[in-house]
């Protein structure tokens, strides 16, 4: 008799030390089950504590199904690796009779390339990409120092992941010794194919019961025609509120003029000199007429300056790219020439796909590089054609009802309206938000206007730390308001204020973590990146509502879309990120069952709007909800006083 997810999830609670029985937990995994045998796609919003890792992980071991459970963030992706699929797959073996395995995949640049690290071609081994661009020797030795830590971790690595080595090297370093898709020649052509470490990977990830894998690979994997991962019958989404931002990333083509030169540079040992120095001379165009444009979001023709870039572009590379045929077929296999052959198609289609763009392309400028990019103005479509195709899909996360409806999510994804083919669940959250937190919305404060922090902001900023005594997450929505909040803070208290930037990330957090009145204050990774339980995150801020910047040019050409179309932009672009964005900074506050505190909002629109407010508060957790400052200081004072 074959066993059920319940079975599976009941060994499984009863292995995990503390384990038990959560009522959320149980209603998704016999959820997750019923659309795994019926074949309908499921959307599963599951609160912080259901642990909803473990409810779709045994519901999938129970189908007996080839599975991949894709993750937006290191952390989940180490959580489900490291720690819940070793001690699950060895609880539940005596359930399902025998025990099932489980591998980790990733992209191709996150592996050593082996034949980079031998140095195979030719050309001098020692000339390091990126060099040039560190101007003072202590960074160049620094750089040195870093690359030779790698090549000697190659030889001691059996995985050669790149999250394996510790500690870690910068991202300039790493490309020394790692190599991208593109740039790969494949196994068969590579010296080195046999012993390759992401064809390593691959090959487990083939014969694997569940495959952890990332949005940015399975986007790739969508892009692709479903050619990278492998075959499986069930796509598990995790975090599936970042997938529409993944996929739009993965689909985005970018033209740099310093890269055009690295690719001229590199081509002088294999093309003619005089088609190296035109790709220069195009990089050189394309430079000036970005910095001419600055920018700004291209809306109709490009300008002229620019369209003669892209038809340098074009033609130097087509010609590059002619002479790298005819070379002979030992020097083509070179890792050298597959780079820049790699290179040079990526520039002839980034500068065809700029000049004349598809009708669902946004095209435009950054002045930081500078750099002209082509990004989908909706992935809708893709998701929609590629993402549910015999599979069965479960997108699940703690963010995914909008006021309280799945339906703006759903769109997002490319699921059809009605619930045709699909079903949704909320299985809540074990946390009673009305007695363990407050939410506060200063409703007396004026109506945000410039960017930064006001004065009235400050105040009142002031006076809810003093009245935790710290103990506070700040989340600001520009790093200039972040770092007014400091110099105010740390002007005016004694506390411990730590400022995203003046540290990593990781020793931030961890400096947080270990004393209750240290306040830790940042921008947007902060929002969805720390997860600090206890009474060292008593008080969690946000300055204002985080809408997106409107002139950001995907969210300014998808308002303009649905303004177009007769709908509000701003209601169905910008809102619904916001919203997002929001839930997900106010679900720092509480993290377990004992945790107990305020989330503040400094911003008077989520009380006074009427076309958007309600919408926005009912898409964060059912906190008990109060606009009166004096209320929410005392509450903090007491929870101070007594933190037991």
């Amino acid at each position: 008799m074959s066993s059920t997810a319940i079975d599976v999830l009941d060994a499984a609670v009863a292995a995990t030390p503390g384990g038990q029985a959560r009522e959320g937990q149980r209603q998704m995994c016999e959820a997750v089950e019923a659309a795994i045998e019926s074949g309908n796609h499921l959307l599963v919003q599951a609160g912080t504590g259901t642990g909803k890792s473990l409810a779709y992980l045994c519901a999938a071991l129970a189908a007996g199904r080839p599975v991949v459970v894709s993750t937006a963030t290191l952390a989940l992706q180490h959580q489900l690796v490291a720690v819940d699929l070793p001690r699950l797959v060895e609880a539940v073996g005596p359930v399902l009779g025998r025990t099932p395995t489980f591998a980790l995949l990733k992209g191709r640049h996150n592996y050593l390339c082996k034949r980079k690290i031998a140095g195979d071609d030719e050309e001098d081994a020692g000339a390091l990409e990126g060099t040039e661009e560190l101007k003072w020797a202590g960074q160049q030795k620094s750089f040195a120092k870093q690359v030779q830590r790698l090549y000697e971790w190659a030889n001691e690595t059996d995985t050669g992941d790149r999250d394996d080595l510790d500690p870690g090297v910068s991202d300039r370093a790493w490309k020394q010794g790692s190599t991208s898709s593109t740039e790969c020649p494949g196994a068969k052509d590579c010296a080195q194919g046999p012993d390759c470490f992401a064809e390593a990977a691959r090959a487990r990830a083939h014969e694997a019961d569940i495959v952890v894998t990332n949005h940015a690979l399975l986007s790739i994997d969508m892009m692709n025609e479903r050619t990278v991962l492998p075959e499986h019958a069930v796509l598990i989404v995790d975090e599936a509120h970042e997938l529409v931002d993944r996929v739009t990333s993965a689909a985005r083509a970018e033209l740099v003029p310093a890269r055009l030169r690295w690719l001229a540079k590199r081509g002088r040992r294999l093309v003619d000199t005089d088609v190296a120095d035109a790709l220069g001379e195009a990089a050189d165009a394309l430079e000036g007429a970005l910095n001419a444009a600055g920018e700004r979001r291209f809306t109709g023709e490009l300008p002229a300056p620019l369209v003669g870039a892209l038809n340098l572009i074009n033609g130097a590379c087509v010609k590059a790219t002619t002479m790298l045929s005819n070379l002979d077929s030992e020097t083509k296999k070179q890792l050298s020439a597959q780079q820049l052959k790699a290179g040079l198609v990526e520039a002839i289609e980034t500068a065809g796909r700029c000049i004349g763009p598809a009708g669902d392309d946004v095209i435009w400028s950054e002045p930081n590089g500078p750099q002209l990019v082509a990004a989908p103005l909706s992935v809708g479509g893709l998701l929609a054609t590629m993402l549910y195709e015999e599979r069965t899909v479960i997108a699940t996360s703690a963010t995914l009802t909008l006021g309280g409806k799945f339906d703006t999510v759903a769109r997002g994804l490319g699921l059809p309206a009605g619930e045709e083919g699909w079903s949704s669940l909320d299985v809540g959250s074990p946390f009673d938000y009305r007695k363990q937190g407050i939410l506060y919305v200063a409703s007396s404060l004026p109506r945000p206007t410039a960017s930064g922090l006001s004065e009235e902001v400050g105040k009142e900023l002031l006076r809810l730390v003093e009245a935790s005594r710290g103990g506070t997450l700040g989340l600001f929505s520009s790093k200039r308001a972040a770092e007014a909040a400091a110099e105010l803070l740390r002007a005016q208290t004694d506390y411990d204020i730590l400022l995203q930037g003046e540290e990593t990330l990781g020793s931030l957090v961890k400096r947080f973590k270990e004393e209750d009145s240290t306040c830790l204050l940042g921008v947007m990774s902060l929002w969805q990146g720390v997860d600090v339980p206890g009474m060292t995150c008593r008080l969690v801020v946000v300055d204002r509502i985080p809408f997106p910047r409107p002139t950001e040019p995907l969210t300014a050409a998808r308002s303009e879309a649905a303004d177009k179309a007769g709908r509000s932009g701003f209601a169905e672009v910008s809102v619904p990120s916001a919203a997002i964005r929001l839930a997900q900074g106010a679900g720092r506050l509480i993290r377990r069952t004992t945790d107990k505190g305020v989330v503040a909002i400094l911003d008077s629109r989520l009380e006074t709007s009427r076309s958007y407010g309600r919408f926005m508060r009912d898409s964060l957790p059912p906190f008990w909800y109060t606009t009166k400052s004096d209320s929410v200081v005392g509450a903090l004072g007491r929870l101070a006083d007594s933190p037991d």
